[in-house]
């Protein structure tokens, strides 16, 4: 960094579902902040991560994936991913090595065709396609968009990931810190929280209840002369033989949902978690604008 200038700014991570914008914002970070899955439309809401290096301060907004269709509550993401767009300061659009120019990809081009801020492209997932395949698709995307830089990587292995981190500091406008700097994220901790147990039912119930499934956390309390935390939180699902699903046979289920989860909840809250879990049934949450305030997915 030249001089003593500091450069600070907001990089919106924008891409197609399941194309590893978590992924990569977890790997920049160092730490789990944006929950993963391998199925697409894991990310509901913008997610700021802070990542602080010297002379710079990056703060990472991962989007809920975009694509064409989708009901109401998939409108909302759409519409909180193309509102990032606007408040970023710099703009990371990603795309899979394998299938770029997708025509959930061709919808973020036109998106971006708007923006002022500069775009750079990262290409990610290049550990799993030929290297000889690579630069087609690099020259396929430079005459698209006034990119100002194309970086292969992978974000799973985080190959590239460094050299993409630097760039980005490059193109950050100088100013001051915009968060204290031994913050996270911007997401209160509840949230996390929520967001860490949703992941473990996405992941163990995935194919019988795929996005039926909300997390609300009642309680975070830390038990007083005592390294413990009691967390409380509902797993909400729209049907009744959903709810079924959740605690499984004897309540086998929830448990391995809550065995899952403890460990990371732990780690975020830096002291040993008492995990208490229930499933309620609330219908049509997705579409019922007072349940997504609640649950955080809608600005009040």
């Amino acid at each position: 960094m030249e001089g003593n200038s500091f450069k600070s700014g907001f990089v919106a991570i924008v891409g197609r579902p399941n194309v590893g914008k978590s992924t990569l914002m977890n790997r920049l970070l160092g730490q789990k902040v944006s929950i993963v899955s391998p199925k697409p439309q894991t990310t509901r809401t913008r997610i700021a991560g802070i990542k602080n290096v010297p002379g710079a301060q990056l703060i990472f907004l991962d989007t809920p994936g975009m694509r064409k269709s989708g009901g109401y509550f998939h409108k909302l993401m759409v519409k909180a991913a193309m509102n990032t767009l606007e408040d970023a300061d710099l703009i990371l659009w990603m795309v899979e090595a394998a299938d770029p120019l997708s025509l959930d990809d061709r919808l973020i081009l036109e998106a971006l065709r708007g923006v002022k801020s500069p775009v750079l492209l990262a290409i990610n997932k290049v550990d799993l396609i030929e290297k000889e395949r690579l630069l087609p698709t690099i020259d396929r995307f430079q005459g698209l968009l006034p990119l100002v830089e194309i970086v292969p990587i992978s974000a799973t292995k985080g190959d590239n990931v460094d050299r993409l981190e630097s760039l980005l500091i490059t193109y950050l406008p100088e100013g001051q810190p915009l968060y204290p700097l031994d913050q996270l994220t911007d997401q209160p901790e509840r949230f996390i929280v929520a967001e860490l147990i949703r992941e473990k039912v996405f992941h163990l119930a995935y194919q019988e209840v795929p996005y039926a499934v909300a997390v609300e956390v009642e309680q975070v309390r830390a038990r007083e002369g005592r390294e413990l935390t009691d967390v409380e939180a509902t797993i909400y699902v729209e049907r009744e033989s959903q709810k079924g699903i959740i605690i499984g046979r004897g309540g086998a289920m929830l448990k391995k949902i809550g065995e899952q989860a403890r460990p990371e909840i732990e780690m975020l809250l830096g002291t040993q978690v008492f995990l208490k879990l229930w499933v309620k049934v609330r219908a049509d949450w997705q579409s019922d604008d007072e349940a997504l305030k609640r649950l955080g997915y809608l600005q009040p």
